[in-house]
This record gives C-alpha cells, structure tokens and sequence, in this order.
C-alpha cells in the first residue's frame, strides 16, 4: 500500500475494484465505512454483487479479465471531460515528457506497440524513450499540446476507449459505466481524494501488473498519489505478505528490493554498475542513487568479518541467477515435471492446492528424490503421493513433515498491507514437537555447515563464511536457541566501525562502533556498517544509550487527526506513513487540500542545524525544500527524474496498458484489436498446458475466488471445526437465469470442468451473478472457491481444491497465474 489502512477514512471516494475487502480484508472495511460515516462514497466493480457491493453507494459488474478496458475508459472520461489536476499532472507526473517521434502505439499498429518481435514474443524498447536535450534532461511541454508529449499520446491510445466500445467488452450497462466515470474523477480537484483498494482480483490475470498501472495512470490524473486518503492500495491476503516481499521472498530481489545479480555480473563494481540509476535531472533525489550502500551493508550482515573490501564484501558468495532465468512458480513447477530438481522444501505452503493447473503441480511432486513439507498440519502436498489418480508404488519422493509452531506459538514482527511492521509476543508455547520457523533453520544450518566441512562440496564458501550470532552457543559453537531479537537488530544493522560526516568540517561523529544504525541515510558503501534490509533500518535502534525495538510501539497520539499514529508500531521507511508524501503538496510546499494537511512546509521555523525551514507533518519523502524552492526535490524519490510515469516503459507489454483478452475467453476476437491476448505472455506448450478459448465444451466464465470463514488454501481453517461447519465444502456460484438454463437447483452435487482438470461442488444458485451482455451475445460467469482438498476433512467431503481447474499461464511481468478468468464447464454429477 502507498497509504495504510487507518488512512481509507480521509477518502471521499473508494474504489474497490480487483478485491472483495468486506468479506476478506474487514479490517480495511472498517476504515472505509468510517469514511462513509463522513460522507466518502464506495464504489464497488465487480463481476459478483459481493459483500462489498452490498454496502456500496454504486455498484457496476464487468465480466472477468476486462479491468484494463474499464479503466482505460475511466482516463479517456477523464481527459475527454478535462478533469484532470492539471498542476499537478504537469508539475509532478512525466505528462509533458516529449517521447522518441518513432514511437508507434496500438491506435497505429492494431493492438501492439512499436518494436514487436513475433519470433521472441517481446519487444525491442528502442522507440520507448524520450527526447533530451545536450544535458541528457527529458525535453517537455508544459503546455501538453506537442503531439509528441506524453500527455497527447495517453489521449490518443484511450481514444479508442469509448463508452460504447467498453460496455461491449466488459459487459458493464452503459449508465452504471458513465456513473462510476463520474464519481471517480470528481476526485481530480485539490479538495477532494480518491483512493483504491485491490487484491487478487487484479494481479491474477496475463495483464495484472498492466491492471494496477491503469489505476496508476488515473490516480496520477487526478492527483491521488501522496495524498492522505489517496494512493494505491494492495489488499494483502496474509498478515505478513508485505513483510515477506520486502525480506526478498521472490526469486528475482533480494531483501529491500535489490535485483538479485544474475552470471554476467561478476563483480560487485559491475552488479552496482548495472543497477544503480543515474540522471540528469537536477531537482531528482534519485534515492536508488544509494543501492551501493545498501547492498555492501546487506552482504556485511550475510557474511560478517568474512566480508572484506578485498573479497568484495562477499558479492562471489551470493546466489546468481542464470542469465534470462526465471524462476518464478509456474516455471519452478514446469522444471520439476522435467525431472530437474532432486528435491523440494514446501515451507509455509500448500503448493498441491494453492497452484494453478494443481493436476500438473501434483505430478511434478512425483518426479522429487525427497520433499521436505514444514507445516502446522500435514496438507495435499505432505501426502499427494496417496491422493486422487496416484499410486504410491510408483512414487518414489521420500517426504519428510517437520511440524512448525503457529504465529501465536512464537515472538517477532509481521509486516502489514501498510508496511506498519509490528512486533509480537509469544501467547503460547508451541505443540508437541514442532517448533519456530528460526529454530528449524537454526538446525538446519548448523547441520548443513557441518557436512560441508566434514565432507566438502562443489562450493561451500557460500555457507561456511555465512554470519550466524543469534544467540547463546554450546560448547561445540551452536546457537542454542535463536534470540529472534537478535535477528531483528542485525535487519536493522550497526556500525561496524566509527562513522562521520566528512561533508561538514570538521567531521560529524554520525555513529560509534557497535551501535544501532539511526538510519538507512547513515548506511555506507565502505564496510563500516551492516543491515540486512536497508528498508528496516530505524525499526531497532538505539535511544538515550537503550535498545530501542520500534515495532513494539504502542503509542496512541494522533496529533494531525489523520490516522498516522506514528508511535504506534513503525512503518518502513523511517516510519513514514504514506509514501511520495511530497506530492500532497503544491510547488511551495503548501497542502493541496488544507483540511487534510499530511504535509507542510514551514519556512521561517528553524530546523536543529539552525536554519529555516522545516517539515511538519508525516516525515518528508526525501530531503530538500520545496519542488518549487532553489533547494526543492521532486516529490517522487525512488524515481530517477523524480517525478510519477503515466508513461511507463519498463514493463514487457507496452508503456501504456492496452485491453487483451484472457489466455481462455469466450470470445473469438479481441474488440480493440486483432490482438486477441497480451503478445508477450510465455506460453507452455506441454499438454498439460493445453487452454481452450471459445471452445464449446467449456462455455463458461469462471473466477477463483475467497470466503470469509477459509483461508488460503484452508490448511488451517478447514482443521478448525467451527469454520468448517460454517463452510464444509466446494461450491460453485452461478446466476438464476444459468441454473434454469442447465436445470441445476440449489444445494445439489456437480462436476465443475476445464481443458485440465475437474472438481465437484455444491451448486449455490444466487442472484449474485447476472448474464453478461457481451458483443451482443450472452456469456455466463460462475465463481468457485479455491478453500478446499481432499486431505481434510478425511472423508473427503469437503471436495478437492479450484486449482485443478485454472490454466497454466501467467502475467507478462511477474508470472502470477492467471486464477481470475478461464473456461469451464458445469455438469450433473
């Protein structure tokens, strides 16, 4: 989230679209119903009329899969009607940004971008760039009139967005469409906030990442990005999401969001080389300026006194990816089918379960030497060796369970939606034998450590030299047990050495040796200091000669009345409550809306070196004065010139989002081009991966989607008997009018079928779902829950997981399956 959940209250409009937050995220709906109370509007975009919808002042559905058309419809209602914030937009977006003349758009190319390559499925970004001037500074209109800028070429690629064209493809009455617009982009003045709230519901799709930057492209229109009560806001579907990413969960980014280096980058002169922005652009702040600093500070805490300057810090010891690896989920499956992995740690998940093309997954298990499954209880992944269709004489995967403690069995921090990172106690100790996360790795890596020593290997260095001081040792040198304390100091990080501010003379003592790091801005590129997540420096620190641990906050004041109580808990980074803060206000520093002052510059209060002019508020995005002052920055630090993307060239499919359909639709072309699907999508070939669009035996829409008695894939709350009462088995939503047509009646058994598997459920007729009107044609949508598996409840009632049913393809970007539009059919049992 750019905001956090207390700040839903300062909106005037809500958007839920791309999530369903009454009925699986109620702690965000209590904060937009409190808006409510104050007279914000929610609006709710849907393709079911869902909890959410039923406490909404506007609902519109659309059919699955057409989110990008809806919303580029919203932008060219925006810049038709002119409703745009236009300071804002030309002062604190690239908007007037004068782009390469080559540049072709699909308005031009029917549905692709200039610089298609049909062989390689991707594109040759060349054209994608900007005019500079001598200085290598983005030439720009202000006056947004040069065809060129990037403010015409937004218009003319959303011209084609018509009101007429979107209702035809998404399905959406043509009022209810105009009503939305309306709604929505009454939020573009200085006295008003729009804010948006998605989860899955947009990132499972081939355009997911081009979803969310559609919205992107609206909130920077009209002014919602910085502001309280505006923003961007991710949904998570687990408390510790957030937290998980920001530690480097994914394979691609290392903790603190540093690219993890790949072959090529064989040195750490070359890795910093490659992936530390530079610019041109006097007013940027430019922060990835500082990724150096905090990549020697992260490998000083991975490797400790082993990393030197004249190893280079450690960087030959880090894991690389080959050159072009991808090693995302749907590709880390496909290689295990191949046969090339020997073995498999399932930790915290049900990947049997929680996998798209579940069918492919559980085969894939089959190919293992060994799997290691850490878990509270056993799932469909611990014992798939004895699920449906397989037989055990024929698997050979030797399957181990270490049972792990639950959140309430063990201390430490869970990082939030809104980045707020809280600390919490241990309530109970843990069952029977299983025990901490911390405490099975501590094993693990005492034992690992061990063997390599005794017995060498291809390259332990990587393992031997690694840092360990967690806690007490033994008399053999291992830790005991993990102080997880500890831990959290060392994601903070210290200073390793004496550290001072050579810029002021004579030098400024910023940190003695063995101390808390304050702040990552005190992080450095030499060795003196360590942190394993740059993001996380301040969250532990050292106050008045104490040990500070800022997650355990539990203050209560709120001086601004906005909800930012900042000494409740910390958020990263530095505890800043919403991020590009800067852009709340005008040139001058002053709050675009004065009744919601996140930000305020005070330019005759002295700051503590003396001068004038200080900051009040939230802490300030970035250093500097105002964007409009001799000393001013861009409001958009993380940004190399500064300033926000409407025109985004750095993802794969094109630097505006464009409509393509679903991989599996029930159309035959694609309305807005002769493009039917996102041409840079990989595309399995196997025939595990066979799809099936516009084909007769599967005619009809289906979505995976949540409830609010289960979780995830119900590992837990299916062994929750109260929660299983409430909801004890598959169903498949469908509309009154599908259900008459297939004489189906609630309450009754069905096969709910697709290209790649099938599932039983129980038929829930609802008026929830209404027919689409598509192209002039009538197309069905149907949504199942993806809750459930045949391990739990025993005997099998509660049907097998939604999984077996969705396709093997992901977003374009980030991989993510794509659970949210395919086809399916729905028979008798």
């Amino acid at each position: 989230m750019t905001n956090h959940w207390i700040d839903l209250k300062n909106a005037d409009v809500i958007l839920a679209m791309g999530g369903n937050p009454a009925s699986n995220h109620p702690i965000s709906m209590k904060w937009i119903m409190r808006a409510r109370e104050k007279g914000a509007k929610l609006i709710c975009v849907d393709p079911r009329f869902s909890q959410t919808a039923a406490k909404a002042d506007l609902y519109a559905p659309l059919r699955s899969g057409t989110d990008i058309a809806f919303l580029g419809g919203m932008i060219n209602y925006i810049l038709d009607n002119e409703l745009y914030f236009k300071e804002y937009v030309v002062n604190y977006t690239n908007a007037s940004f004068l782009v390469n003349p080559e540049f072709k758009g699909p308005a031009e190319l029917d549905g692709l971008f200039s610089g298609y390559n049909e062989q390689k499925r991707n594109y040759d970004k060349t054209t994608w760039s900007f005019q500079k001037d001598e200085n290598g500074i983005a030439l720009k209109d202000p006056t947004l009139q040069d065809p060129n800028c990037v403010f015409q070429l937004l218009k003319k690629h959303y011209a084609r967005y018509t009101p007429e064209k979107v209702s035809g493809i998404t399905g959406t009455p043509l009022d209810k469409l105009l009503e939305v617009y309306k709604l929505y982009a009454s939020t573009g003045t200085p006295d008003r906030v729009g804010t948006e709230c998605y989860a899955m519901g947009w990132t499972q799709h081939t355009v997911g990442t081009q979803n969310i930057r559609a919205m992107t492209i609206i909130q920077q229109l009209l002014g919602n990005m910085g502001m309280a009560g505006g923003g961007i806001n991710a949904l998570r579907g687990e408390a510790n999401v957030q937290g998980s990413t920001d530690y480097g969960l994914l394979f691609h980014i290392l903790p603190g969001y540093n690219p993890t280096p790949n072959a090529s980058l064989v040195d750490l002169a070359t890795y910093n080389e490659k992936n530390t922005p530079t610019t041109k652009e006097p007013q940027s702040v430019n922060w990835w300026s500082n990724r150096p600093k905090y990549v020697v500070s992260y490998l000083k805490a991975v490797y400790g006194d082993a990393a030197t300057r004249e190893n280079d810090f450690g960087y030959s010891w880090l894991p690389k990816l080959d050159v072009g690896q991808n090693a995302s989920w749907l590709m880390i499956f496909d290689k295990m089918l191949k046969g090339e992995f020997d073995g498999f740690f399932a930790w915290g998940q049900n990947p049997a379960c929680s996998g798209a093309n579940s069918n492919k997954t559980r085969q894939a298990l089959t190919k293992l030497k060994w799997m290691v499954n850490v878990n509270l209880y056993d799932n469909e992944t611990g014992s798939f060796w004895r699920g449906p269709g397989m037989n055990p004489k024929d698997i050979q995967t030797e399957v181990f369970m270490l049972p792990c403690a639950s959140s309430v069995e063990k201390e430490g921090s869970i990082s939030n939606s809104g980045r707020w990172a809280q600390w919490r106690y241990k309530a109970v100790e843990p069952v029977g034998q299983s025990l901490p996360d911390a405490e099975i790795m501590n094993e693990l890596y005492f034992k690992v450590k061990e063997l390599y020593k005794k017995e060498g290997g291809a390259y332990p260095d990587p393992i031997v030299n690694l840092s360990w001081d967690y806690g007490e040792r033994d008399a053999a040198g291992k830790i005991k047990h993990v102080d997880i304390h500890a831990v959290a100091k060392e994601i903070n990080g210290y200073f390793l050495q004496d550290v001072y501010d050579t810029k002021v003379d004579p030098p400024k003592l910023i940190g003695k040796k063995g101390d808390l790091v304050t702040s990552f801005p005190s992080l450095q590129a030499d060795g003196s200091t360590s942190s394993g997540n740059w993001l996380y420096c301040n969250s532990y620190i050292l106050k008045d000669g104490k040990e500070v641990n800022m997650m355990a906050r539990r203050g209560k004041d709120d001086p601004t009345g906005l909800g930012l109580f900042s000494g409740w808990t910390w958020s990263w980074p530095v505890n800043r409550r919403v991020i590009y803060n800067r852009a709340s206000v005008d040139l001058n520093g002053q709050p675009w809306d004065p009744k919601r002052p996140l930000l305020k510059f005070n330019a005759t209060k002295l700051s503590p070196t003396g001068t004038p002019g200080v900051w009040e508020g939230d802490v300030v995005d970035g250093g500097g004065g105002p964007a409009g002052s001799p000393t001013g920055k861009l409001p958009f630090i993380m940004k190399p010139d500064g300033i926000a993307s409407i025109f985004g060239p750095g993802l794969a499919e094109g630097p505006f989002p464009e409509h393509y359909e679903a991989l599996e639709c029930p159309l035959e072309e694609n309305s807005m081009s002769k493009q039917r699907v996102n041409p840079t999508i990989k595309i399995f070939g196997d025939e595990m991966d066979a799809a099936f669009s516009c084909d007769a035996r599967y005619p009809f829409v289906c979505s995976t989607y949540r409830v609010s008695e289960h979780w995830q894939t119900g590992c837990m709350t299916r062994h929750c008997s109260w929660l299983l009462e409430m909801q004890p088995q598959n169903f498949v939503e469908m509309s009154v009018e599908l259900a008459k047509e297939l004489g189906m009646t609630n309450g009754e058994t069905v096969v709910v079928a697709s290209g790649r598997g099938e599932v039983k459920a129980v038929v829930l007729v609802s008026e929830r779902f209404k027919p689409f009107k598509i192209e002039n044609s009538t197309v069905h949508q149907v949504g199942v829950p993806w809750h459930f598996g045949w391990q739990f409840p025993e005997d099998g009632s509660g049907y097998d997981s939604a999984n077996l049913l969705t396709p093997n393809v992901g977003d374009a970007n980030t991989m993510i399956p794509e659970s949210k539009a395919f086809m399916v059919n729905v028979r008798k049992a």
